[in-house]
């Protein structure tokens, strides 16, 4: 594959990112919590040859406002699948497309996280990653009941993280190097499956984790077998200077959000990035940067600005990261202005669904590939790591010289 092809991933939330989209023509809102649906969104993801669907999660229900969990809202969807079992029924209905679900890590164990996420390895045949969310509302703490966590409102976030949000990020990059460590609990070849011996295991092939943290504590091993990419894919949405740190620490994928409200240019993002990574230190590989950006394109009846204005007027949009609105040449020209300041590629909100998702793979690819800047097709192997330019294969930390 050319070094100079654009990376493009969408986003998939609900009926789509705009609360109106729901409303639309082309919506299926009685059909967004069927097998059917979900299915569909991968399936033509795939047919553009994207690189991966996220999966959208939370443990608290839909808002467009920080702090806001009411539930008597009438305004948008409200209401989620779980994403990593929503990507792990997706995993035997596509064959390419990578599947990259959202778990939130505040409230749930490491280990249940490592073994869920390996599962999805093994039955995407390599095509796992996961994003970790920080859980920062006092109402999702309580549908746990393990622990409290004070809300947080924009108004904090002016001098830097209160330190209790602090602390979730520190959790965070915890969880995810036991995570890691779980994954490489089991060496390559540690099953041996011999019956005429009676061995399963190789017992020396086979390491405790033993990690002792302030947030918890984990022995391991995991009880699952090595994910076949090794280290599945790692992503971290980042807005500011503590979650830029933990995707330095943490992940393999960062997705930025340049010239959403209050957030610098994507130039100053990539410095500001740059800074973190340099802070940290120690890795063996670059991190990857994906803007994230909603969507309105252009449809065959109905310019993307005039839509944005129609499904404003509903229900106004409310989004951390940018929202684009125009054809699909615009925004080719867009991303590609983003690449050519070093971004490997862009995840993509679409704002609704899915009429947005169509026009990303009708639209958007063909002319990325008019300009010689995205695949034609997929590779022949290399599960996610490999379409995303990582390395393919990763050394287990506990694995004998």
């Amino acid at each position: 594959m050319a070094t100079d092809h654009l990376h493009i991933a969408a986003a998939l939330d609900g009926a789509g990112w705009h609360p109106a989209a729901w409303r639309e023509p082309a919506a299926r809102p009685d059909a967004l919590f069927s097998p059917g649906y979900w299915a569909d969104l991968a399936r033509t993801a795939e047919r553009g040859l994207l690189d991966f669907v996220a999966i959208e999660d939370t443990f608290g229900i839909q808002s467009g406002l920080l702090g806001n969990n009411d539930p008597d809202r009438t305004d948008q969807v409200r209401g989620r699948l779980d994403a990593l079992l929503t990507a792990s029924f997706l995993a035997p209905l596509t064959s390419r497309i990578g599947l990259v679900p959202v778990v939130s890590v505040t409230h749930t164990e490491p280990f249940h996280v490592a073994k869920a996420t390996a599962t999805l390895d093994h039955t995407s045949l390599g095509r796992a990653g996961w994003q970790p969310r920080v859980s920062a509302r006092a109402a999702e703490a309580a549908l746990v009941g393990r622990r409290t966590v004070a809300d947080v409102r924009r108004a904090d976030l002016r001098d830097g993280l209160p330190s209790g949000l602090a602390d979730l990020f520190t959790e965070a990059a915890d969880v995810v190097e036991v995570v890691r460590a779980l994954w490489d609990s089991w060496e390559d070849g540690a099953e041996i499956r011999d019956v005429a011996t009676r061995r399963f295991i190789d017992r020396d092939r086979v390491h405790h984790v033993d990690f002792a943290g302030r947030f918890f504590s984990v022995r391991g091993p995991s009880i699952t077998p090595r994910p076949p990419q090794g280290q599945p894919v790692v992503a971290v949405l980042a807005h500011r200077a503590e979650p830029y740190e933990l995707a330095a620490r943490a992940a393999d994928l960062v997705h930025l959000t340049p010239g959403g409200p209050g957030f610098p240019d994507a130039a100053g993002v990539l410095a500001d990035v740059g800074r973190a990574v340099d802070a940290v230190g120690g890795r063996a590989e670059p991190l990857r940067a994906f803007g994230d950006l909603v969507v309105v394109l252009d449809t065959p009846d109905e310019p993307a600005r005039e839509r944005l204005r129609r499904l404003d007027a509903t229900a106004p949009i409310v989004s951390d990261a940018a929202v684009f609105a125009g054809s699909a040449a615009e925004l080719a020209d867009l991303l590609l202005g983003w690449q050519a300041l070093g971004f490997h590629g862009a995840r993509l909100r679409p704002a609704v669904l899915p009429d947005d998702l169509d026009r990303i793979v009708d639209d958007l690819v063909p002319e990325l590939q008019r300009r010689g800047r995205f695949r034609t097709a997929y590779p022949e192997a290399g599960g996610l790591r490999g379409l995303l330019g990582l390395p393919t294969h990763v050394p287990n930390r506990y694995a004998h010289a």
